[in-house]
């Protein structure tokens, strides 16, 4: 039998993100301990080496100079007598707070244990640490571990940590059942609560996960600027949409978090089905000043279906996160970072200010794996988009609702759709013309749309699973006309050499 060379079909299987973090081989879910260090990316993420489904956690690995490409590294962390690594964070110990480095900088995980109590079955989850001298590549367990444990809350988990300039401390934020808790903290080892927030705010249906407690400048300026806090929310068989990720903005004190909307206010981060438990990369330097995230691209209420083999799992493209003001108050806006546009084979202007009436096929890629700018001046219609990945059989469209003033994606004949009977869906989210305009920068890749739309205001990530034939790009109209004021393409290249 004729042995085909791996380099014929590394990251080639079918629905193989090409410029998307997808492990190697077996499961990934939620991103861990991202932390820029000595000119590197890390990115730690949810792992189970021996099976394609959810199993005992460890801390996969990877770096990136560029948050583009990526060198798949040994397993980090691996599950000990106190029980698997669960999620959490990683930082740099450049005062050497924790004694671990002699003087110098260096990197502290600070993650869950999650285990029994002893000669129990009860789960517990604890927080403890790990640190490492040589940029990552080893690890070194706390022999004082757990630093930080409550036998009252069975849900805790997730931590998430930031050195505070103004207190002169370091803080935790921590998922405890239906609420964040914060801790703060002289050395990563000893740990003080401080406060508790979330009872009666935002949304409850689900077990409270992943959070993340950052300030951003609003509209660029900062001295005005707020504080976000992320909260992911799991799945609940009740609802449709399954796990995801809503955020609250406020001030921060160094101790309280104090959300200044109303208690019923609800504030997605993404509209569509398959962005959760992202966070946002640590230390990334002040030059820089960006806040960068990415997030698991599934959801809980299908993620061990979803029809890939050798692999399972996804991280969503890094985005840059801003706030801006708007009629609705202050927003966050996500853009995928700048650095994507390397992969830019090249750019090619399929229309420009021409009237659509009808259907038309506009592009027809070699490959899923590309990216859409596309500009539109509303005129007399009812809807427009495109369907993308499409054949006779299959599409998933992305289209806008004029009347409703609604962005929507519609997968219910994607592809794949039959493992999980919660999959084919249609969702949507208010988004308002600009000046009689509405922009879309959409991303395609094998198993995967992601869309930001008028700059970044709102932002739906969905996974989809089409036949590789199934690429015809058509752009659609539904009584009336509509302007293209520019239609831009932009082949991408793959990530995986």
């Amino acid at each position: 039998m004729t042995q085909i060379p791996i380099k014929d079909v590394y990251y080639t299987e079918p629905y193989r993100p090409q410029f998307h973090y997808s492990p190697e081989s077996n499961w990934l879910n939620d991103p861990n301990g991202m932390v820029y260090y000595n000119g590197e990316y890390h990115l730690f993420y949810q792992y189970h080496p021996h099976g394609t489904t959810w199993g005992p956690m460890h801390w996969g690995h990877a770096v990136s100079s560029d948050l583009v490409s990526w060198e798949h590294l040994p397993v980090a962390l691996e599950p000990d007598s106190i029980g698997a690594i669960f999620s959490g964070s990683a930082v740099v110990d450049w005062q050497d707070t924790t004694g671990f480095f002699d003087g110098e900088s260096g990197l502290v995980a600070i993650f869950t244990h999650a285990g029994t109590y002893p000669d129990s079955d009860r789960p517990r989850q604890v927080q403890s640490i790990a640190y490492s001298k040589d940029n990552g590549r080893t690890w070194q367990l706390y022999e004082g571990n757990p630093v930080l444990s409550d036998e009252s809350k069975p849900d805790f988990r997730d931590p998430k940590v930031f050195w505070h300039t103004e207190t002169n401390r370091w803080v935790m934020v921590l998922a405890t059942g239906q609420t964040i808790s914060i801790y703060t903290s002289p050395d990563l080892k000893e740990w003080t609560f401080a406060s508790e927030f979330g009872e009666n705010q935002g949304f409850h249906e689900g077990v409270w996960e992943c959070p993340d407690l950052f300030e951003l400048p609003v509209d660029g300026d900062p001295s005005a600027s707020k504080w976000v806090l992320l909260v992911s929310v799991g799945d609940n068989p009740g609802f449709a949409e399954g796990s995801r990720t809503q955020y609250f903005i406020g001030e921060f004190d160094g101790k309280v978090f104090r959300n200044e909307n109303s208690k019923d206010t609800i504030l997605w981060l993404d509209y569509g089905r398959d962005n959760y438990a992202g966070v946002s990369w640590s230390d990334i330097p002040h030059s820089d000043s960006r806040r960068v995230y990415i997030g698991w691209m599934s959801n809980w209420k299908y993620a061990n279906l979803t029809p890939s083999t050798k692999w399972r799992g996804a991280m969503t493209l890094p985005r840059t996160l801003s706030l801006a003001s708007s009629e609705q108050g202050i927003r966050l806006v996500q853009s995928p970072v700048e650095e994507l546009k390397a992969l830019r084979s090249q750019s090619i202007l399929l229309k420009e200010n021409k009237v659509i009436d009808q259907t038309e096929v506009v592009y027809m890629p070699e490959a899923n794996s590309y990216e859409l700018e596309a500009e539109f001046h509303i005129g007399d219609i009812a809807v427009f988009g495109f369907s993308l990945c499409t054949s006779s059989t299959e599409k998933t469209i992305v289209g806008y609702d004029v009347k409703n003033e609604q962005l929507f994606m519609d997968r219910t004949a994607s592809g794949q759709i039959g493992f999980h009977e919660g999959f084919a869906a249609k969702h949507q989210a208010v988004l308002s013309p600009k000046e009689g305009k509405i922009k879309l920068r959409i991303f395609v890749d094998w198993s995967s749309v992601e869309v930001f739309a008028n700059d970044g205001e709102v932002a739906m990530t969905d996974l989809i699973f089409p036949d590789s034939d199934s690429r015809t790009v058509e752009l659609f109209t539904e009584n009336g006309k509509v302007t293209l004021v520019s239609l831009v393409v932009h082949p991408l290249q793959t990530i995986w050499k």
